[in-house]
């Protein structure tokens, strides 16, 4: 029989109960904060569901009745610089940490409510409501609530969807020399989703100050934990990835204050994540003010039994024990609390005019509906001052390079020049360069800040947000191909994209996201695609495809130094070709809006990117079309150069838009009915499109081959359009 031998994880697992002799040591400021708060959270609860109930909240209405127990423990000794993100059910979370910042001294039972605390409470139920005084200006309501200045960092609707970004929170205090944490707060669904694990694995092996607190309520909507899961003490998952871990009764919030003081001098101390799992319970249903019993997933029994445990309850009956306060400071710590709610509500609801007994939120605080699209990006203006150059119109001196030597000589120009710069990607850090010589000679000279990740690139790209958002760093995320852009597409499109609207327009997204289109290299289905047409038409990017090196300079350092998430889009055919750059300058701009007219014409308009920019003009040679060819360079709706293709459109009165990728994700396909909304008086001929076939490139070198575009494609199209009567 072989040998065995039972192996153990190599970090511990705790459960903390507290005694009496606890709460006897405990600092009766503490408790008296922790009963104020706790109090505060509920009364604010109770009048988000009153609201709910009279229809006045537009939207769920995600109550952590009965759970806030967990987010008061751990967060009322933590710093404001301290960090904490959440889940969809996270009003307690916010606001304990809001109270927490603007009562930096603690709170008064006698005196619970200052200014400053009700202008917290009333801010925070107006953005619940959608209002323009809301913290994110009435946009994030009641599942994106954010107030960086007090370190929330955003709560999220997608389950799990936090964890990526509080992780990049928390490399950016890592590495800013501080002792700062973040908490990522999440639920028991969320325990089994990729996103957390994905970042527990990425904060683990690069020891970053993050802890995974998982507030287990035992339900997702209805469904049981032990439905879901093998073993229902979630803070398990910390002992696969070599994470120490707590596991709680969150109904106590002290013993939650315990577990985190632990498990905070584990992070400021520099060893890495943590992982604190708190047993809660929510009172009533997923959304609304309904018990869980009434929609017959839970019963009555149960929910008595958890309401014995009150968080609120608790705290007061061990004050009262310990002499520190009686039940009538109780009642008044209630009574000042409501009485709170009662005038924030006042502030923002009125008695409806035209419905007897209702009320109605005060129209004058609505947002403006001008105020739609503001900050789906910045305004670029952080461009103004940096220098100008476009390489087509310059008889600057030249000097011979291979494109993806520029790739890497411009990176390498700027890292030298911002420290703030930090690139990440698979392999980047290794054979020279990557996998093709993109980041070469980069980690030589800037080992701390060319990070090599696991595979993983949900993790790594949402890691990349939240130094984007800290704004301390600028990251530059590398997709080694842009498929795996579907592995992150929460992260990508969901958080990082969604943003800085979604918070309100003003939080800046500084990050870069490279990735390279590999169509005719054999290698698949799934990794050859274009995104450009899938990034157009997702909120919040803008877009770069250089077709030239000194192209690729001039975007590359417009999109370092903008304010908002750019994707860099290459070409691996582009790569290897020998190109000019202008001699010794690595240090201009092409700014969006900045097309390139490659060559002239009368016939057609031409629009394209990327290396069919070069299949075109092959194509304008071998047809004789008096083409006009338009290198687009920007190709975001808000950074196309519109008065380019609008004087060209009218000179030839017809347009042929070519790219290489499949028609289903094609870019094309949005920027002609773009023209033909904005140019229809103009044309003489619907706009046609060179695009690839349905289906995705195949192995097979022919069905590749047969699936893209190239010059034979365009040389195909262009007759068709002079058959039509283009150039007549």
């Amino acid at each position: 029989m072989a040998k065995q031998r039972r192996l153990q994880t190599e970090v511990p697992w705790v459960e903390i109960t507290t005694t009496p002799a606890d709460w006897k040591a405990a600092d009766p400021g503490l408790l008296a904060t922790m009963l104020g708060q706790l109090h505060l959270i509920r009364a604010f609860e109770e009048r988000v569901l009153d609201l709910a109930a009279e229809g006045l909240v537009h939207g769920p209405a995600h109550s952590s009745i009965g759970q806030e127990g967990g987010a008061v423990g751990s967060i009322v000794a933590l710093r404001s610089s301290d960090a904490v993100n959440g889940s969809h059910r996270g009003h307690h979370q916010f606001l304990a940490k809001a109270l927490t910042h603007v009562a930096t001294d603690g709170l008064t039972l006698d005196a619970l409510v200052t200014a400053d605390i009700q202008t917290v409470l009333q801010r925070t139920l107006a953005e619940i409501l959608g209002l323009a005084q809301g913290y994110c200006r009435g946009r994030g309501g009641s599942m994106h609530l954010q107030w960086f200045e007090a370190g929330a960092l955003g709560t999220n609707a997608i389950v799990g969807g936090g964890a990526p970004m509080a992780t990049g929170n928390a490399w950016a205090q890592k590495h800013a020399g501080t002792t700062d944490l973040t908490i990522n707060y999440f639920g028991d669904g969320a325990a089994q989703i990729g996103s957390v694990l994905e970042s527990m694995n990425l904060a683990a092996a690069w020891k970053l100050p993050v802890a995974f607190f998982i507030e287990n309520n035992l339900y997702a909507v209805s469904t049981h934990i032990d439905e879901a899961v093998a073993d229902t003490r979630l803070s398990v998952r910390g002992q696969g990835f070599g994470i120490p871990s707590w596991r709680v009764d969150g109904m106590d919030p002290l013993a939650v204050h315990l577990a985190m003081q632990e498990a905070a001098e584990v992070m400021r101390s520099g060893a890495g994540p943590v992982v604190i799992e708190a047993e809660v319970y929510r009172f009533f249903h997923q959304n609304g003010p309904y018990p869980g019993s009434a929609f017959g997933y839970r019963t009555k029994e149960e929910e008595q039994e958890w309401k014995k445990r009150d968080p609120l309850d608790r705290v007061a009956a061990e004050m009262i024990k310990l002499g520190l306060i009686d039940q009538a400071v109780v009642d008044s710590v209630r009574a000042q609390a409501i009485a709170a709610m009662d005038a924030a509500t006042a502030e923002l609801l009125e008695a409806d005019p035209e419905k007897q007994g209702r009320r109605r939120i005060r129209p004058e605080l609505w947002p403006d509906t001008a105020f739609v699209n503001v900050g789906v990006r910045g305004d670029a203006s952080e461009l103004d001052a940096l220098r100008v150059l476009d390489p087509s119109r310059s008889d600057a001196a030249r000097e011979e390079i291979k494109f993806v030597d520029a790739v890497a000589a411009v990176m390498e120009r700027r890292m030298s020049e911002d420290e703030r710069i930090v690139i990440m990607g698979e392999d980047i850090h290794r054979l020279k360069g990557g996998t093709n010589g993109a980041t070469k000679g980069l980690s030589a000279a800037y080992p701390e800040r060319v990070l090599g990740t696991p595979i993983s690139e949900n993790a790594f790209m949402g890691l990349g947000g939240g130094l984007a958002l800290d704004g301390r760093y600028r990251p530059v995320v590398e997709f080694m191909y842009p498929d795996f852009m579907w592995v992150a597409a929460d992260q990508v499109f969901n958080q990082v994209g969604k943003a800085r609207h979604m918070f309100g327009g003003d939080n800046p997204v500084p990050l870069v996201l490279r990735t390279k289109v590999a169509m005719g290299s054999g290698y698949g289905s799934q990794h050859l695609m274009d995104p450009a047409g899938i990034f157009a038409t997702s909120p919040g990017w803008r877009i770069v495809a250089p077709s030239s090196a000194a192209d690729y300079v001039g975007l590359m350092n417009a999109a370092l130094a903008l304010q908002d998430p750019v994707l860099v889009i290459e070409h691996v055919d582009l790569y290897a070709e020998k190109d000019e750059i202008i001699a010794g300058d690595l240090d201009y701009i092409i700014p969006p809006g900045t097309a390139a007219v490659r060559r002239e014409g009368s016939a057609v308009t031409v629009i394209s990117y990327l290396s069919m920019v070069k299949h075109s003009l092959e194509a304008i040679d071998q047809t004789g079309v008096d083409a006009e060819l338009i290198d687009l360079r920007w190709l975001d709706r808000a950074s196309i150069d519109w008065a380019t293709i609008e004087a060209s459109v009218k000179k030839t009165n017809a347009v042929l838009i070519v790219e290489q990728g499949a028609q289903g994700t094609s870019y094309g396909a949005w920027l002609a009915d773009e023209i033909q909304r904005r140019y229809f008086d103009w044309l003489d001929q619907p706009v046609q499109r060179v695009t690839g076939q349905e289906s995705s490139p195949s192995i097979s070198r022919v069905l590749e081959r047969a699936a893209i575009a190239r010059t034979e494609e365009v040389v195909t199209a262009l007759q068709a359009i002079v058959a039509n009567g283009a150039g007549a």
